[in-house]
């Protein structure tokens, strides 16, 4: 696979046989990340769990104590006072047929996260499809199937994200910006690796933390060392 040249300048930086510290691999990632953009920090765990199974399903939310360096843009699916509420509160867009018609007709994807009131699920069940794969279906337990509608709008906006193991069994999330440097960044990781840690199913056996790497968008990754986390 061809790597660009601040690619290969940034691989330099990294020792792929070692094991990182979460201070000096953040340290190490805010250096690597040079790109023209102030690229994203992710966090990529494989736990030893197998997602096939419902009970050793991982998933939750969590609002990043310094937030992800990007606003997301909300989708509310409300209607009467609770979708007053959901403007009120700030979210991009609220509605329930309307919206619902416009992604199944028009392929609309312009937000980053759904809401939805427990009363609009037989409508958003709909979407199930198109929402689903790509990791937008509201959920009560990530906090997005709710009547506070205001409590959600606010807490995405401050930066709240949803981790969930994939089918490879590893989670995949941003843990803020580069520019954040890598104290804010150390909070926001501590804060993630301490949720996830905490929802180890107890179904899950041996090892749960298999691989923990850090990267920035277009930099190479870097390995931390796992059993200094759990």
């Amino acid at each position: 696979m061809f790597r660009g040249k601040k690619y290969q300048e940034s691989a330099k930086l990294v020792d792929k046989s070692k094991l990182y510290d979460v201070d000096e691999a953040l340290d190490l990632a805010t250096k690597t990340a040079k790109a023209k953009f102030d690229e994203t920090v992710e966090l990529h765990a494989k736990l030893g769990v197998d997602s096939r199974h419902a009970d050793q399903q991982v998933r939750g939310a969590i609002v990043l104590p310094h937030g992800t360096g990007k606003t997301a843009k909300v989708l509310v699916f409300a209607k009467g006072p609770k979708a007053d509420e959901a403007t009120a509160a700030g979210a991009d867009y609220v509605g329930e047929m309307d919206l619902c018609e416009k992604i199944q007709n028009e392929n609309w994807f312009d937000f980053d996260v759904v809401v939805a009131t427990p009363d609009m699920m037989g409508v958003v069940g709909r979407l199930g499809k198109v929402l689903g794969p790509k990791g937008l279906m509201p959920s009560p337990k990530a906090g997005t199937v709710t009547m506070d509608v205001t409590k959600a709008v606010n807490d995405i906006k401050a930066g709240k994200i949803e981790y969930r193991v994939d089918k490879n069994n590893i989670i995949h999330c941003p843990i803020g910006k580069a520019s954040f440097g890598k104290e804010k960044l150390a909070d926001n990781f501590d804060a993630l690796m301490g949720a996830i840690i905490k929802a180890k199913p107890s179904a899950a056996k041996g090892q749960y933390l298999r691989s923990v790497v850090v990267s920035t968008t277009m930099g190479p990754g870097i390995k931390l060392n796992p059993s200094k986390l759990g």
